[in-house]
């Protein structure tokens, strides 16, 4: 398609020679804007695209991907209902569940948690607390005062493996005297770090039967915590949970919980894009500037090219190779760096913070301990393309030109 002659002239138009230099310097910064923007995209949408599936993949791994709660009150008979969920297809378990807010104290800390009552089989199943616990055992989870509780929050309270916390409910007990609080101590088992700021500072664990007895639930639970093969599908499934218990049941899936939180890391990942991409246009337009003033610089060689043979086409082919050598080039380096970039972002994080001295990822503000980022390949290939469109695409007018240019005119103060 392009010929040895048309290479050979649009890289010696890229060299700098002394007369055009400036030329030469604008199209490198050029190149030097398709990198960075390009480069900067990927690891944008990597960083986002990581920070979603993090977030997904723990919040997915302690909470359930579909709640089951009775139509009113409080659910009696779980057992059983429990197993009419299991057989649902597509369905993996079904555990039950008691939850409710209260307050954890050690040593005049205090600090408000979401305390949970689950049976230690399931438990164990979890593999998200099961593969992360930081102390202790869970074997010896089961017993009727033993507690399971996250990282950050026994560090906040300054207790260990063996120590006692107390645990206060905000519904106290009526006696004679009036409401007391419902308080009673529980000896800490094990800790979990699952690197999810939120969960590790204010969650924990303890036998379905003690919170049974702690919250004053008899025979019955909060609700069913349903886990199943497919998270994208679950309101198909919960659809076919409902009907399997005759409609006796209120059915809510994660999207729907979460629906608001997801919604806005995606608005925000479609905004950054588009922002980012405004880079690569700068930088596209600034390939344009280069190209016309060469055209512009070189208007008597291109005369000269024109009246010793050269078609109208050879020149087109000449500057068009010239600028698109210049995209290509550009997106390359930032195709490159940007990968590099995002295969070891967590590591280039550390290494900054260490040399500044400053925190760049608070777990507080973010949710995660570590920066995360997942390369998506078809992302990744419609940033490239996209980079090279607009290469491309700036270099025709300019290719153009310098086609149209009429050689009598070009030559006529020679």
């Amino acid at each position: 398609m392009f010929s040895a002659f048309e290479w050979m002239m649009a890289m010696r138009y890229l060299r700098a020679r002394r007369q055009e230099g400036f030329v030469s310097v604008i199209a490198w910064f050029s190149l030097l804007g398709i990198a960075i923007g390009v480069a900067t995209l990927i690891i944008v949408m990597s960083v986002m695209n990581g920070f979603r599936a993090e977030l997904m993949d723990r919040i997915l791994g302690l909470n359930g991907h579909v709640n089951v709660y009775a139509p009113i009150g409080e659910m009696s008979d779980y057992d059983a209902k429990a197993k009419i969920v299991a057989a649902v297809p597509g369905v993996i378990s079904a555990s039950p569940l008691i939850e409710g807010q209260v307050m954890a104290t050690h040593n005049g800390q205090a600090r408000g948690l979401v305390l949970r009552g689950i049976k230690s089989t399931d438990l164990q199943a979890r593999q998200m607390i099961a593969n992360n616990i930081q102390m202790g055992d869970l074997n010896n989870f089961g017993a009727e005062d033993s507690i399971i509780i996250g990282s950050q929050l026994a560090s906040r309270l300054g207790v260990r493996v063996g120590d006692s916390v107390t645990i206060i409910s905000p519904k106290g007990q009526p006696t004679a005297f009036g409401t007391v609080p419902r308080m009673r101590s529980f000896e800490v088992v094990a800790t979990f770090s699952i690197g999810m700021f939120e969960y590790d500072s204010g969650f924990a664990f303890i036998p379905l039967h003690a919170a049974q007895v702690y919250f004053q639930m008899k025979d019955s639970v909060n609700n069913l915590e349903v886990f199943v093969s497919d998270a994208n599908n679950t309101k198909g499934i919960g659809d076919d949970i409902k009907h399997a218990l005759d409609e006796q049941a209120r059915v809510f899936d994660w999207q729907k919980t979460n629906a608001s939180f997801f919604n806005a890391i995606q608005v925000e990942r479609n905004v950054m894009f588009l922002i980012l991409t405004l880079i690569i246009l700068v930088a596209a337009f600034n390939i344009i500037s280069s190209l016309i003033m060469l055209v512009k610089d070189k208007g008597r060689d291109i005369a000269i090219l024109r009246t010793m043979g050269a078609t109208r086409g050879m020149i087109m082919r000449v500057f068009f190779l010239a600028g698109a050598s210049i995209g290509v080039l550009g997106t390359a380096s930032g195709f490159g760096l940007g990968l590099w970039f995002s295969l070891n972002i967590e590591s280039i994080r550390q290494w900054i913070q260490s040399v500044t001295g400053t925190e760049l990822f608070a777990a507080e503000i973010y949710f995660l301990s570590q920066l995360p980022a997942k390369v998506e390949p078809m992302e990744v290939l419609s940033t490239v393309l996209m980079g090279l469109g607009l290469s491309f695409l700036a270099t025709i007018y300019p290719a153009w030109r310098a086609a149209r240019l009429d050689p009598a005119e070009a030559l006529r103060y020679e």
